[in-house]
């Protein structure tokens, strides 16, 4: 049987397909189709919204897919998450108009509100996240106590407190203010698209980023074997994209000065080269150690060769 796997469109859509391609897989006709080939037999690939994943493993319409931590957290999916992949890398904030020098938080903002509209208006595609996260704040609770904000769409409203409205945003949400909102809850990546809309960001709900998840029924299954297959090679490139691989020729009587200063996945393979008294040292460290090790490299090394490794699997942590 075929592990069936979602990966996402949208805004994560071109770095999940070079995030593939790293990690060896080969996509095709993923411009003209929802459903792209790929070039394991034992896979399918569907494209969905990163929003409509979670809930889709969840359910067992797909073994594991690729989407957003913040939608995982925002739909309430109970699904494994296997792995941060490190890219998709955003922040859900609360944002309002730049105008409101007086607001520099979700404190003052509800102060400022109710004093002067009566009542708090926010739009979001983010429900849950915004209500939860406002009914969790001191202010709020002080003011309201237990009171859930009300959530509103146009087919459901839940929570009692009218005085703090939380609408669906169906896009464009940074539009929303001043005429129709109060304040949005929306995923900002540099900001510029807030600064372009004059509003700030006051707030940080939540981090996020790209993650792998799984259907718990699948990764307990007869496909748990061919799932753990794409955590090894989706790993290996999160591992690869933080390391370095380096070789070092080194004359023996640097050579233990050199080991010791070196960082390594277990420790650095050592092979003596063909001229007597001289060895090669072969390790692979992490990128942020580079430039630190740079200086002992200079004094005891003669050659050095650096490059990116595709891909770093480290097969030990990864267990049927």
């Amino acid at each position: 049987m075929k592990v069936r796997f979602a990966i996402s469109k949208g805004s994560l859509e071109a770095e999940t397909l070079r995030f593939l391609e790293e990690a060896g897989y080969k996509l095709r006709g993923y411009e003209r189709s929802y459903r792209p080939s790929i070039n394991d037999p034992g896979i399918s690939v569907k494209v969905l919204r990163p929003q409509e994943i979670p809930l889709l493993v969840q359910d067992g319409f797909f073994d594991i897919g690729i989407t957003g931590l913040d939608w995982v957290v925002e739909t309430e999916a109970d699904v494994e998450v296997l792995l941060d992949l490190g890219y998709g890398r955003v922040k859900v904030v609360l944002a309002v108009s730049r105008e409101w020098k007086d607001v520099e938080g979700f404190e003052s903002l509800l102060e400022k509100v109710l004093r002067e509209k009566g009542a708090l208006i926010v739009y979001t595609e983010y429900l849950n996240i915004a209500s939860r996260w406002i009914a969790s704040q001191q202010a709020y609770r002080r003011i309201f106590s237990e009171a859930e904000p009300q959530v509103i769409t146009p087919w459901m409203k839940r929570g009692g407190n009218s005085k703090v409205r939380i609408y669906l945003s169906f896009g464009a949400t940074e539009a929303k203010p001043p005429e129709n909102a109060d304040a949005i809850v929306d995923a900002m990546s540099t900001g510029i698209t807030l600064e372009r809309n004059n509003l700030k960001p006051i707030e940080v709900l939540m981090s996020s980023s790209a993650v792998l998840i799984a259907n718990r029924s699948s990764l307990q299954g007869e496909k748990r074997e061919k799932i753990l297959d794409v955590l090894s090679l989706l790993k290996g490139v999160t591992e690869a994209r933080r390391k370095l691989h380096i070789f070092v020729n080194v004359k023996e009587e640097n050579l233990e000065k050199l080991i010791a200063m070196l960082p390594a996945l277990k420790s650095p393979t050592i092979s003596p080269l063909a001229k007597e008294g001289w060895y090669a040292i072969n390790t692979v460290i992490d990128e942020d150690e580079f430039l630190k090790i740079l200086p002992p490299l200079r004094r005891y090394a003669q050659g050095l060769v650096v490059y990116k490794p595709r891909q770093v699997l480290p097969l030990d942590e990864i267990t049927a």
